[in-house]
């Protein structure tokens, strides 16, 4: 809540700081001149961009479930000895980083792991039968670890909310530059025309690009932070190195786009648009690090 709160109240500074830049530089003006609202305009852009992603937080745990077909195990009667261990596992580590107990899953798939869920002491965390039966206990053990180090460090709720942040420029840029367009460039003086329409068409497409740079920059330095987080849980170093070096030697599974970022191991399309840092680069800031 209080990660919420911090967010919430920072994006409502951006928000006052540009809006007093743009009257600054007359842009406000300029658009209230034109019946253009500047505020109202930041506000709806606000509200656009953050609906979509505190839903799909807010539905994520179920979502997950449903794409993945993942199996909730009854921590009271589990189904084998593998899933009385999982289950005691997650448990011992969600203890250790002072969390709620998530719900453990598991699921069919080639090698791969996640975590989601809205709250810290209300997520899930699930792995697949392809990581379990490719990994020893201790890797297993390390894996976990990291994806309640993720639940720990909140990652689900800030990457949806710098989600949200980004969202919100774009498509408040993306507008003034369609006004811009339509009344100064083409010389529309009643309502919007296709200029306005066609810009904003472009520029959400352009400055969405821009946004998806930044969101998996930060999906990167969350996974180096889950990594140490791991190897604080674990007591040394070694297992998550162990684990992560078994997971370049394989070849991952796939999750659904909604929240791929998730997962143990992930890519992109190309450097900066990958949601994870390469294996070798997060094996070496473990090396670096002191366990």
């Amino acid at each position: 809540m209080k990660r919420i709160i911090l967010f919430l109240v920072t994006n409502m500074a951006v928000m006052l700081v540009l809006n007093i830049t743009m009257n600054l530089l007359g842009v406000g003006r300029y658009l209230t001149a034109n019946g253009i609202d500047p505020v109202a305009l930041l506000v709806f852009a606000a509200v656009l961009g953050f609906t979509g992603s505190f839903i799909s937080l807010l539905m994520s745990k179920w979502m997950a479930k449903s794409s993945t077909g993942a199996r909730v195990i009854d921590p009271q009667r589990p189904g084998n000895q593998r899933e009385a261990w999982l289950v005691n596992t997650v448990h011992q580590l969600a203890d250790r980083a002072g969390i709620g107990r998530p719900e453990v899953a598991i699921y069919e798939g080639a090698p791969n792991a996640f975590a989601t869920g809205a709250f810290r002491n209300d997520s899930l965390v699930a792995v697949s039968t392809g990581l379990l039966s490719s990994m020893t206990e201790e890797e297993v053990a390390a894996v976990l670890g990291h994806e309640v180090s993720h639940i720990a460090n909140g990652d689900m709720v800030t990457l949806t909310l710098i989600q949200g942040v980004v969202n919100t420029f774009v498509i408040f840029l993306s507008r003034l530059v369609g006004y811009f367009i339509d009344r100064a460039v083409l010389k529309n003086e009643r309502g919007v025309g296709m200029g306005y329409y066609a810009s904003v068409f472009i520029c959400e497409i352009l400055f969405g690009v821009l946004a998806s740079i930044i969101v998996a920059w930060f999906s990167r330095q969350r996974e180096f932070r889950a990594d140490a987080g791991a190897a604080r849980l674990m007591g040394a170093r070694e297992p998550m190195i162990r684990a992560l070096a078994r997971l370049g030697g394989v070849e991952a599974g796939e999750l659904p786009k909604s929240f791929a970022a998730s997962g143990i191991a992930g890519g992109g399309l190309g450097a900066l648009f990958a949601s994870h840092p390469p294996i070798e680069q997060r094996i070496e800031a473990l090396r670096r690090q002191s366990a």
